[in-house]
């Protein structure tokens, strides 16, 4: 995934990734440090993968096999949200379904596979936003409290009353704290 945003990126440019695609930035940040300006982390980690966290994944990409994608949003989508943003369980379920248990799956697996990305951090020293709800329970503020220790210089931003998906939980929050990202020199 790092490698196909490597090959269609321009010269220089601001990286931002939500969730598995903060990974996905800290990785394309790790293979080209000198092309990332600016990079901002919305609700993701850095950690590799836990001892339990194989047989969670395969419980879900199980559920997409049998049931289909409906289903897997079912379980999926709720607690990613804080209880307050239930009503944008239709839509995003909408958006789980146009995917398929074959590319489900393709996540999963190349979450279980990700690379440690606590060493990268030392090394980014462009403008970093580092952003989470409050109440992710997915990626907690603690971790990116530690992501933004780790990173010198970055700002942290945690957004109230806010899960997992905060830009779309929170969107003019998410905006606000993006745009004096990409105005940050």
């Amino acid at each position: 995934m790092a490698q196909l945003v490597v090959d269609a990126a321009p010269e220089r440019f601001s990286l931002a990734g939500h969730s598995m695609g903060g990974r996905v930035a800290i990785e394309v940040f790790r293979m080209v440090p000198q092309k990332v300006e600016r990079l901002a982390l919305l609700d993701t980690g850095i950690h590799p993968p836990k001892p339990a966290e194989q047989s969670k994944r395969q419980e879900l990409i199980d559920l997409a096999r049998a049931q289909g994608m409906e289903a897997l949003a079912a379980r999926w989508l709720p607690p990613m949200l804080h209880p307050n943003h239930s009503a944008l369980i239709p839509p995003l379920t909408e958006m789980v379904k146009r995917s398929t248990p074959d590319t489900f799956e393709n996540q999963q697996r190349a979450l279980l596979n990700r690379p440690d990305a606590c060493a990268v951090l030392h090394y980014i020293h462009c403008p970093t936003l580092v952003l989470c709800g409050r109440e992710d329970l997915w990626s907690p503020v603690e971790q990116h409290e530690e992501i933004a220790a780790a990173i010198a210089g970055s700002q942290l931003i945690i957004v109230e009353e806010c899960g997992h998906m905060a830009p779309v939980e929170q969107p003019e929050a998410v905006t606000a704290a993006m745009r004096e990202w990409l105005e940050s020199r």
